[in-house]
């Protein structure tokens, strides 16, 4: 079969999206007959498996594993090492995806390997657009000969289409309720799908869990002869001051003594993913891989990750965050308790349909002034009328407008709080991005002012 060749990004994006999109379309059934590895691993097969040219730390989680990936990814490059980073969903751009050294595939590159995967991938039936993305991905980093490549799972773990590598070491971040419709409505049930990433004899990092995923988690590392670390058991971390850029904390083996480390990620829960990161890049270093301590501290300052407690240059200040469950909604009620003490606090809420908004609304409502219902363009986003029926539903009596775009809405709100207050876009990836959009912020990257940040004794600047 002959194909005409894509000629432009714009067309093969066009492309990509004419296969089922899961992201975009609320998919029922998380079984085998429905998401499966064996499509993923025929058009990998038919590639020569690129996956298995590097070596890869794979990474789950609910809350936080963008961000230990990122941090992993940085730690890397900070080594010198040629670095592949996958992560999912993006904020502004369908290249955010797919990351060597914090660079986005290029256009042209990205149209050049979905030509020559298009007869492989048509060949597959039923094939999804994740699979084929992930493939994508795959292909990328071999092809560009990384040296090392962090690879984020989409969804669960267990058929996920990652879940075809065999990592140096697998990581769980901090469990909790999400896609429960998917993945079971208790956190045993989802640490079953999450831990479907442990493979045999592969080291596995984990986040504190719950006593009822922990038992599930560590029957599974169990089984598989799998070692398993788990953050606050075998490493242990102490969260210290924080700063709207930064959050300081010290951390280190049960068995050593504490080490002070710096990461660009502000609030106190960044600490503890920076400890899963330090984990798992000691399980990297024992498979001898070069990542030394001065690595990861430069590369811990370095990190580039968007729209997580995000501040942005605005009048009044403009925090980005993008928690989508009622657990990351009420980290980032600490951290705006906490960091900031501009007032009055105007929220901007877009949310996906399938979200906890209830749980969301219980953290944020109580801190917020004025709320205003915003939409982002996505087909599962809630309307800005369900959102306010929500927040009324939640016995919130202050302040509403209903304002759909982000633009308009953040415009609204500044009216709103005048210079002396906070205004705090969240509730979903989404309509994050499409505010960073909005501000001009550079798709896949943080703008920050150009400082010096001193780590140990070395300095990073950051611009």
């Amino acid at each position: 079969m002959s194909f005409s060749s894509l000629q432009t990004y714009a067309e093969t994006l066009d492309y990509l999206y004419s296969f089922v999109n899961w992201e975009v379309e609320r998919h029922m059934r998380y079984a085998p007959e429905v998401i499966t590895l064996e499509r993923p691993r025929a058009v990998l097969a038919a590639l020569d498996n690129p996956q298995d040219r590097y070596p890869v730390v794979h990474i789950t989680g609910t809350k936080g594993k963008g961000s230990v990936g990122a941090m992993c990814a940085s730690a890397f490059q900070a080594a010198g090492l040629r670095t592949g980073l996958y992560s999912s969903p993006h904020l502004q751009d369908f290249r955010e995806r797919f990351r060597i050294n914090n660079r986005l595939i290029a256009p042209d590159d990205l149209t050049a390997l979905i030509n020559e995967m298009r007869p492989v991938i048509e060949a597959v039936p039923d094939i999804t657009w994740f699979e084929v993305t992930t493939a994508l991905a795959f292909l990328y980093f071999a092809r560009q000969q990384v040296e090392v490549a962090v690879i984020e799972v989409g969804l669960g773990g267990r058929l996920d289409a990652t879940n075809v590598v065999t990592p140096v070491v697998s990581v769980i971040t901090s469990l909790s309720y999400d896609h429960t419709h998917l993945l079971g409505d208790s956190l045993a049930s989802i640490a079953r799908e999450k831990g479907g990433i442990i493979k045999p004899g592969v080291p596995v990092v984990t986040a504190p869990q719950s006593p009822e995923a922990l038992d599930v988690l560590a029957g599974i590392a169990a089984e598989h002869h799998a070692p398993l670390t788990l953050i606050g058991h075998d490493w242990l971390y102490t969260p210290q001051q924080c700063t709207w850029d930064c959050q300081q904390f010290t951390a280190g083996p049960v068995d050593q003594p504490m080490q002070p480390f710096r990461v660009a990620l502000p609030g106190e829960h960044q600490a503890l993913n920076a400890t899963v990161a330090l984990a798992a890049l000691d399980h990297v270093r024992k498979a001898g891989i070069p990542v030394d301590t001065q690595a990861v501290q430069t590369g811990f300052m370095a990190v580039d990750w968007p729209g997580r407690l995000e501040v942005v240059d605005h009048t009044p200040p403009l925090v980005l965050d993008a928690a989508h469950n009622g657990a990351s909604a009420r980290r980032l009620r600490a951290a705006l308790t906490e960091l900031f003490t501009q007032r009055p606090l105007a929220l901007i809420f877009g949310a996906s349909a399938d979200k906890d908004v209830s749980g969301m609304f219980d953290a944020l409502l109580p801190l917020t002034d004025y709320l205003i219902a915003a939409q982002a363009v996505h087909p599962r986003a809630l309307s800005p009328d369900e959102i306010v029926a929500a927040a009324r539903r939640q016995g919130y009596t202050g302040y509403i407008e209903k304002i759909p775009a982000a633009q308009a809405a953040l415009a609204r709100a500044t009216a709103l709080v005048g210079t002396e207050g906070l205004i705090c876009t969240t509730g979903s990836l989404f309509i994050v991005g499409e505010m960073r959009t909005v501000c001009g912020l550079p798709a896949g990257h943080v703008k920050r002012p150009a400082q010096q940040l001193e780590t140990g004794s070395s300095v990073v600047f950051c611009d």
